[in-house]
């Protein structure tokens, strides 16, 4: 399975020159907890998540319609292709404390965001698809006492 199946159908971006503002409406809207944010050939230029309003823009005393998404953006991103498969894009978002990872093509062109929880989500339908196939299985005399 490709991690684009798991993506919301259309990522949540905003471009370089969007505000904090614009990135919290995004998020808001397309109830994200982060935006991709792109250049102007929609390359991942960064990501813009609630940990980062939290931690580095709340008390920072900016407007946040006058502030630039650019200087709270985290720049630093770890990337995913779409060959890259869900039990890697989970340990790649454990072990780097990132809840979203983007998704890009051979060029940094944006093509989806996953969550962690687009992840965890799609496991918990496989286990709970092959708990009914052994139940499915299970002799009707088999009974848990």
């Amino acid at each position: 399975m490709s991690l684009l199946d798991l993506c919301d159908n259309a990522p949540a971006f905003v471009n370089i020159d969007a505000t904090v503002a614009d990135a919290i409406n995004t998020m808001i809207e397309r109830h994200a907890g982060a935006v991709a944010v792109v250049d102007n050939d929609h390359v991942v230029a960064g990501m813009f998540s609630e940990r980062d309003v939290m931690k580095k823009f709340a008390l920072s005393g900016r407007a946040a319609d006058a502030t630039p998404v650019r200087e709270y953006m985290s720049q630093y991103v770890v990337m995913g292709s779409p060959e890259t498969t869900p039990a890697e894009a989970l340990q790649v978002m454990v072990e780097s404390h990132h809840r979203h990872l983007p998704i890009v093509d051979d060029t940094g062109k944006l093509l989806g965001v996953i969550s962690i929880r687009h992840v965890l989500e799609a496991k918990i339908d496989l286990l709970a698809e092959q708990l009914r196939r052994l139940e499915m299985k299970r002799p009707a005399s088999a009974t848990i006492q």
